[in-house]
């Protein structure tokens, strides 16, 4: 399987990027070919532009400025993403990933009859999401939603893809974690990722 890994950490020695590490060496020792996307290592923008969002609902939508991300994207079989949770949603970044690179004709396209959006990356058969809270399970689970979860599955995965399976782990109360709390998150990180196929 092809393997789009998507990193959104600005520092290089973060947890986020053991854990891209670990997921990339997992990946690989099962035979799947990885596509690491370090999105501030790539300098990625994250800005919609004026004209993106002008265009919105033009055919074709026009993404040029971001063809090379789009490219690596459509080879993909299954996508990863690696972050941490900040306010209880995306970095910035990933946010910005997602806006002007799950675009329309490229994740989805527009319902010529209105309304709702047919998935267009039917090709991607996995979605998962390795992330980080510093907050402990319980305010993010029971007070706050699980926000992320909900976006990714709900809204991204489900309009986007159809089937695909969906996994979300997560280390919580990170701020607090001991050195061993953070070996054994990597262990299930390579014990999860090992098992695809």
């Amino acid at each position: 399987m092809r393997i789009l890994l998507v990193l959104a950490h600005p520092l290089e020695d973060s947890f986020a990027a053991a854990v891209a590490r670990t997921a990339r060496e997992a990946l690989e020792a099962s035979g799947h070919v990885v596509d690491l996307l370090d999105l501030y290592a790539e300098n990625f923008d994250p800005r919609l532009s004026k004209a993106e969002r002008g265009s919105y609902f033009d055919i074709p939508y026009d993404t040029s400025a971001v063809a090379d991300i789009v490219a690596r994207l459509k080879t993909a079989d299954g996508l990863i993403f690696v972050f941490p949770q900040w306010w209880f949603n995306f970095p910035a970044v990933l946010k910005g990933f997602f806006d002007r690179v799950f675009a329309p004709g490229v994740a989805f396209s527009h319902d010529a009859a209105g309304g709702r959006i047919v998935p267009q990356l039917t090709h991607i058969r996995l979605l998962y999401a390795l992330t980080t809270t510093g907050s402990p399970w319980w305010l993010v689970r029971l007070y706050m939603g699980d926000p992320v979860r909900r976006l990714l599955k709900r809204g991204i995965a489900a309009f986007c893809s159809k089937g695909l399976n969906f996994r979300m782990l997560s280390l919580h109360d990170m701020d607090r974690a001991s050195d061993a709390k953070r070996r054994a998150h990597l262990d299930r990180v390579r014990k999860l990722l090992s098992a695809i196929r």
